[in-house]
């Protein structure tokens, strides 16, 4: 199934495909029955290619030594670390450009490059257990004492906590209008972990809830200007659900190759599986959804690279994340209904993603946040600006 991609998108396709395949891929079972963790030596072997290669800086701009890819090629990379269960592909960190543009050189040089380096580890402390998915609710509060600020709130869902370096943590502002964003270290005074719960997927990357009490940062530590509310935020979250689109079309493809494999090789009354028409329309829908999954997603990065309007670019990132990662779960469900009993089984691929990628109709956004934003869009700007 091909997708007109750039040169340079399609070599990058080939040296993510060559990384997944012979870093990551092979350890999925051994990950999936022990918690998701792998041996150190691995994971740091891993990490390390990825650095190597240059994933860690396909979207850092070249001004900071970075490699700036388009969108495109980075849609082409992320499909096929896609392909990967088990969190696998979260061994390296990878700093959004966004970043630079809010960063100042000093947390740029301090956070942001570190990470490109693979020498620190960042997570989000934005959902709270009250406004959810809906970030204008947010109640978690700084306040501005002197040259700090104090920090005071309980974080959920807060993925890579248990294995990052600082945080970036959303705020309302009691003493000012609107809303700022600011790095923590995670080692500060006042922060406590208050739970860890256990989750559906197996992942070494964990989710837990914390409260931050009090917790007294310098003025410096603030991301951005006055003014700037939830902007940043906002680019992280369409980077975000449009690579959830990405990775969704990575693991569709993968069903349906494991599937289609299968099903070929298991004889019924005499005849592979693929000869039953029930099973051929199970495989024809999922191929079906996995072409318009991939022109959206790609189209997507089209505009975003093409410099299309935020606004369009919001619910477009909106749309795909919302098409793809429901299409994804239904092909996953037709890939346990093929494999039978052994789709029940967690050594079996399908069985994996039946259950991550349950989550990525919700995080990020829930699908039904993303039919919110898609509407709001429709009914302001219509359907030929959208």
């Amino acid at each position: 199934m091909k997708i007109e991609l750039g040169e340079s998108a399609l070599k990058w396709q080939a040296i993510a495909r060559e990384y997944a395949d012979e870093y990551l891929q092979p350890h999925e079972v051994d990950a999936e029955l022990n918690d998701g963790v792998l041996p150190g030596e691995i994971t740091r072997r891993n990490k390390a290619r990825a650095i190597e290669l240059g994933l860690s800086a396909i979207d850092v701009p070249k001004s900071h030594g970075g490699l700036g890819l388009s969108m495109e090629e980075q849609v082409a990379i992320w499909e096929q670390l896609g392909r990967v269960t088990n969190a696998l592909s979260w061994c390296f960190s990878e700093p959004q450009s966004w970043m630079f543009e809010a960063c100042s050189e000093e947390q740029i040089r301090n956070y942001i490059l570190p990470m490109m380096r693979g020498e620190k580890k960042d997570c989000y402390a934005i959902t709270e257990s009250g406004p959810g998915s809906d970030v204008a609710g947010i109640e978690a509060t700084a306040t501005k004492e002197g040259g700090d600020y104090v920090l005071n709130g309980e974080k959920w869902y807060v993925t890579s906590g248990n294995l990052a370096d600082f945080f970036w943590f959303q705020a309302t502002l009691p003493d000012e209008d609107g809303e700022a964003l600011f790095l923590v270290d995670a080692d500060t005074p006042g922060i406590e972990v208050i739970a860890t719960p256990k989750f559906t997927h197996t992942y070494a990357a964990h989710h837990p809830t914390y409260l931050f009490n009090d917790v007294r940062i310098p003025a410096s530590a603030r991301v951005g200007q006055p003014g700037d509310g939830m902007a940043y935020t906002h680019s992280w979250f369409r980077h975000e659900r449009l690579m959830i689109g990405a990775r969704s079309c990575g693991a569709m493809a993968r069903l349906i190759e494991e599937a289609f494999e299968f099903a070929n090789s298991r004889t019924v009354d005499g005849l592979p599986l693929t000869e039953k028409q029930a099973i051929q329309f199970m495989l024809a829908d999922s191929a079906t959804e996995l072409y318009g999954s991939r022109l959206m997603t790609y189209d997507t990065a089209r505009a975003v690279d093409g410099g299309a309007d935020l606004k369009v670019q919001h619910s477009r990132c909106s749309m795909t994340k919302l098409f793809v990662s429901e299409a994804a779960n239904r092909v996953a469900d037709r890939a346990v209904q093929i494999f039978g009993g052994r789709g029940y089984m967690r050594e079996n691929v399908a069985e994996r993603f039946f259950r991550e990628l349950r989550v990525d109709r919700i995080w990020e956004g829930t699908s039904e946040i993303q039919r919110v934003i898609i509407a709001r869009c429709l009914m302001k700007r219509g359907l030929t600006d959208m």
